[in-house]
């Protein structure tokens, strides 16, 4: 099982901005958006974590890099951001005008995913990770870290919903215990001062080789 997984939701692009919902749209971060990126590389360099995942999307990727993790990425399809279909690039207030009421995490998207596709999704992805060990690092995107974080608690994929996550920020998902035995949250939304507050040991697990090619895909 692995120590910790520290999620990273990606820096600050246009449409986040502008609150338009972002899934395929490959939009690469603002300047804003970047430079909250190099400052998540500077609290994470200390953990020296020894496998890291992005999604594909230059979003994630660009953050990955401007974390300074890079080298030891693997790119993971299954961290992309939910699929909005009919919904893309639209703000939540545009979507109620068509679809009064509408909540991504109880209703999906039309010619999109659906909830039950995002947590096969999800429930696949952490069905892999949990048999690495030591520290795991995914940056990916707010609503499927969101759902990913609830999958990890056992609960249904609407409790995703009170976890509101910002741009450019990290979170751990652990135990309650050492045993590994009740899978918790230990830390949700935080800014790049976020490592003062690490679980004890966090970093003493492997380390990437100079070359960044230790550990592997999950897959």
């Amino acid at each position: 099982m692995p120590k910790v997984i520290v999620l990273v939701r990606h820096g600050e692009t246009a449409w986040s901005l502008a609150g338009r919902h972002t899934g395929r749209t490959d939009l690469p971060l603002t300047a804003r958006g970047a430079r909250r990126a190099g400052q998540l590389g500077a609290a994470l360099a200390p953990c020296r974590p020894f496998r890291v995942f992005t999604s594909p999307l230059r979003r994630a990727q660009e953050t990955c890099t401007l974390a300074g993790c890079v080298a030891a990425a693997r790119t993971e399809p299954d961290l992309r951001e939910w699929d909005y279909g009919d919904y893309e690039g639209l703000t939540t207030p545009e979507i109620h005008q068509v679809h009064p009421g509408w909540n991504l995490f109880r209703d999906g998207c039309p010619a999109g995913e659906s909830v039950a596709d995002v947590a096969d999704r999800a429930d696949r992805l952490l069905g892999r990770l949990r048999g690495l060990d030591g520290t795991l690092v995914l940056f990916s995107h707010g609503h499927f870290l969101r759902t990913l974080a609830a999958r990890w608690l056992g609960l249904p994929v609407p409790a995703g919903r009170q976890l509101t996550l910002s741009t450019g920020s990290v979170s751990l998902l652990g135990f309650e215990h050492p045993d590994g035995e009740t899978p918790a949250i230990t830390l949700w939304n935080a800014g790049p001062d976020w490592l003062g507050r690490l679980p004890p040991g966090l970093d003493e697990g492997r380390r990437p080789d100079a070359s960044g090619t230790s550990g592997g895909t999950p897959h």
